[in-house]
């Protein structure tokens, strides 16, 4: 039996932090808000959900880290609550949580793996932000030897806690912005952490706020890429054996 708990990392978003913890409640599974950093306003949003819901836990980081950061002191106090994974998504409220059961289903099924969302659009999605992504997803699928990535961005996942948490232990230069879901999956796919792929419906609000910058956090997904090219090479015997595998049991119908 897995015990399961939702990480929320919070940047900016304290406005509608309530929506997405008030959606989450019906699953009845510990809530782990990290308060990232926040000026006085988003943490006053961020307060008042924690002492309103029970099922909320707070974490509290003095200085903007990153999303990165964040889900990794979401995931050390998920260890420290005896959780064996971590239900990972955002405070903005982009993602249905109406498939978070779905998802659990999924990791009661698959529990040494990572379900991990790739966005289903609708028509407010920007097309610059679709086709981009593409880029990532691409260069994640050489990097891994591994043609069933279906998305590396999306910031919807479960993540087994043992195995993130020794990746913390050994590589605390894991990227903290917006390459961090780029990097620690990869890391779990490298671990040999199986992958499963499910899709979540993502909403881009007209006056949503993003945390995303064009030229810093693009400058910093391809030097990870650089690196993750490296580790890829050092690991390359290992990830080919994989992959054949994979090609052989796909074929048999394993």
């Amino acid at each position: 039996m897995i015990k399961t708990g939702f990480i929320v990392p919070v940047y900016n978003h304290g406005a509608t932090l309530e929506l997405v913890v008030k959606n989450l409640l019906q699953y009845e599974l510990p809530i782990i808000v990290v308060d990232d950093g926040n000026d006085e306003a988003n943490r006053a949003f961020i307060n008042d959900v924690a002492e309103k819901y029970s099922l909320v836990t707070l974490v509290v980081r003095k200085k903007n880290g990153g999303k990165g950061r964040a889900m990794n002191d979401g995931v050390r106090k998920a260890r420290e609550l005896g959780l064996t994974h971590a239900f990972q998504l955002d405070a903005d409220a982009q993602h249905d949580t109406a498939v978070c059961r779905e998802f659990l289903d999924a990791a009661e099924k698959n529990p040494e793996a990572v379900i991990c969302g790739f966005p289903i659009y609708d028509e407010s999605a920007p097309a610059l932000r679709k086709n981009g992504r593409e880029f990532s997803n691409n260069w994640a699928r050489v990097v891994t030897l591994n043609e069933n990535i279906r998305d590396v961005l999306c910031g919807f996942r479960i993540y087994p806690v043992e195995p993130y948490a020794k990746l913390l232990d050994r590589h605390a230069w894991i990227n903290a912005r917006m390459a961090y879901d780029v990097d620690i999956l990869v890391h779990l796919l490298w671990k040999n952490v199986p992958l499963v792929n499910m899709g979540v419906r993502v909403t881009y609000p007209a006056d949503g706020i993003s945390n995303f910058r064009m030229v810093r956090d693009n400058v910093a997904i391809s030097l990870t890429f650089t690196r993750l090219c490296i580790g890829m090479i050092l690991r390359f015997p290992v990830l080919l054996i994989r992959a054949i595998r994979r090609r052989k049991d796909e074929k048999s119908g394993r």
